[in-house]
């Protein structure tokens, strides 16, 4: 038996360790909402992550329902976005047929489910094929749980979303999580409950109003909060500098004031850029130069983190024992302005303590920089996990059975 999870809520929820699989029809949520390139999988990552609760669910000798959506389909059937060719990589990665199956409900779905032997696998095709699942419809939620006698969570990435096939389907089967919640959960439940100190976060990616309460709760977590990327301009926009052409939310300012404000009544450190790399685009060979923080000419715009900072910043990130990182310190995308993000990388796999890497730019930035093992944990749910860190409760959590 394990000992139960503990995520933002004080009650700790079961696992599939807590509950007798054998002959029980698992109706399992994964995220296997992978980059494709046509019908390629590009990135085959997130179905990796699956494979721990999978093979166990199926040495266990469930019989194995596993849902899914990929990309955005807004609720009507798109072919570029069906879930074969993940069906064919998991039979692959797990050495046995994955049943690929055309539809999520109805009467043929129905069948070939009852049809499952202990041990077998079906996938559902998208689920977000249907308008109902991104509406939590009730009747949906109902008929996705008839296809199970429990109700498996390992989709973290999609916990923050009250879906009929991560939070709905729990009112009418019980709801356990994988192993993949499972040490989301715990990772991100540490820092949070019991970080070794100094605790640094960083925070990048574009707007403010995309972190403004993260940054906030952060505040109350961290000894030191480092702003980097394009919601570093807006900071800096707040002490009154010009930001030439940058990205900026002005209307954003005053909320960035009352941040640095509140870092220093607390007695936090809070770090912004001390100089940028600017060009008038963010493109591949544009003119690109290096200037002061509070020097950005007015046809440019700042697009990376300057040396200075670089330095600043990985000075402060090598005295921590624990780290936070969500979000690049530049437009990563683009080749001349990734290195800001990418000594960042470098700086936090050479910490001697725990850390957090999140987010989709973020985790390809670790990858790119050869550090992904460097790294205490990878967290593959970027809104997620932010929500999380942020003291927020989680539907895809908090509909789970709770131990005990």
């Amino acid at each position: 038996m394990s000992a139960g999870i503990k995520g933002v809520t004080s009650v700790a929820k079961a696992t599939i360790r807590d509950v007798d699989l054998r002959d029980k029809r698992c109706f399992c949520r994964v995220d296997y909402n992978v980059p494709m390139k046509g019908q390629e999988i590009t990135d085959d990552t997130r179905i990796r992550a699956s494979l721990p609760t999978v093979k166990y669910l199926m040495e266990q000798g469930a019989k194995i329902v596993l849902a899914s959506h990929l990309g955005r389909p807004k609720g009507k059937v798109v072919d570029s976005l069906r879930l074969d060719p993940v069906a064919q990589r998991l039979s692959q990665l797990l050495s046995a047929e994955v049943k690929k199956l055309d539809d999520c409900i109805g009467p043929e779905v129905e069948q070939a489910v009852a049809e499952l032997q202990p041990g077998q696998v079906a996938l559902l095709e998208n689920v977000r094929f249907y308008p109902e699942e991104e509406k939590n419809d009730r009747e949906f939620a109902r008929q996705l749980a008839a296809l199970g006698d429990i109700f498996v969570n390992d989709a973290f990435g999609t916990a923050h979303r009250a879906h009929a096939s991560t939070a709905g389907v729990a009112e009418f089967i019980p709801g356990y999580a994988g192993f993949l919640m499972e040490k989301e959960i715990n990772a991100l439940g540490k820092l949070l409950s019991s970080p070794d100190r100094p605790f640094v976060a960083i925070i990048g990616g574009a707007k403010v109003s995309d972190k403004l309460g993260v940054l906030e709760s952060l505040l109350d977590q961290v000894d030191t909060l480092i702003i980097g990327g394009g919601m570093a301009n807006t900071f800096l926009l707040a002490q009154g500098y010009g930001m030439g052409k940058s990205l900026i939310e002005p209307d954003r300012a005053e909320d960035a004031l009352r941040i640095m404000e509140k870092a220093v009544e607390s007695g936090k450190k809070l770090l912004l850029p001390s100089d940028l790399v600017v060009a008038p685009a963010p493109e591949p060979g544009v003119p690109v130069k290096v200037v002061e923080a509070d020097a950005v000419p007015e046809d440019m715009m700042a697009l990376d983190i300057g040396p200075e900072t670089r330095k600043l910043f990985s000075e402060e990130i090598a005295g921590a024992k624990t780290v936070f990182w969500n979000g690049p310190m530049g437009v990563f995308e683009v080749e001349p302005f990734r290195g800001g993000t990418l000594e960042i990388a470098a700086a936090i796999a050479h910490v001697d303590g725990f850390t957090v890497v999140g987010g989709g730019d973020s985790l390809a930035a670790v990858e790119l920089s050869g550090y992904a093992d460097k790294i205490s944990h990878l967290s593959t749910g970027g809104g997620a996990s932010l929500e999380f860190v942020e003291g927020k409760k989680l539907p895809g959590i908090e509909c789970l059975v709770d131990l005990g």
